[in-house]
């Protein structure tokens, strides 16, 4: 009797480990941020975001993710698809809990499989998951940028603090050149 043992944590064949093309400098590029319909703090960070992102010269446009299921979920893989045909780069989030961070990370493999520079956001709580996804995906090297947790409970003010605070740091990691990715964090 031969007994076959499986690995779930196995490395897929073809598995990406590059984290693709950076944003690079943003004048003039369309960026698709996809937000969704649980987190308000992502509403909120993402809307400072997006103000910096139109200063860098960027056209910004956002999508809410929905339903995900029948009638109403094939819409949304149109709409979303669509979307990312009409955009230069991606910024996915919240991976905020266990079906979100699932989304999330589906969302942005869609979006880096297109070839955009793509970029996930979760929260420190949900990091290890969202790699590990991202990986059993077969793209290890999807950028990801880290939020502190727990977020969505604090007051706006606290969100928007540090959401100002991440700003810098995000477009470093998103691949930003140029503008204030480049200045000191003085």
């Amino acid at each position: 009797m031969t007994i076959r043992v499986l690995d779930p944590t196995a490395s897929l064949a073809h598995d990406i480990a590059d984290p693709g093309p950076d944003a690079g400098a943003l004048r003039g590029k369309r960026i698709a941020i996809r937000i969704d319909m649980l987190w308000r703090s992502w509403d909120w960070v993402s809307a400072i975001w997006a103000e910096g992102l139109r200063g860098e010269g960027a056209e910004v446009t956002f999508w809410r993710s929905c339903g995900r299921t029948g009638a109403e979920g094939e819409a949304a893989a149109r709409d979303y698809a669509a979307l990312l045909r009409e955009s230069d780069a991606a910024i996915v989030g919240l991976g905020n809990c266990g079906s979100c961070t699932s989304w999330t990370i589906a969302d942005a493999l869609e979006a880096a499989a297109t070839g955009l520079p793509t970029i996930a956001v979760a929260t420190a709580h949900f990091e290890g998951l969202a790699h590990n996804l991202a990986k059993r995906g077969g793209r290890s090297g999807l950028r990801l940028h880290v939020l502190p947790y727990p977020l969505d409970i604090l007051p706006r003010d606290q969100v928007d603090d540090i959401a100002r605070d991440q700003y810098r740091s995000f477009l470093r990691n998103f691949g930003v050149r140029g503008g204030l990715a480049e200045q000191s964090a003085a």
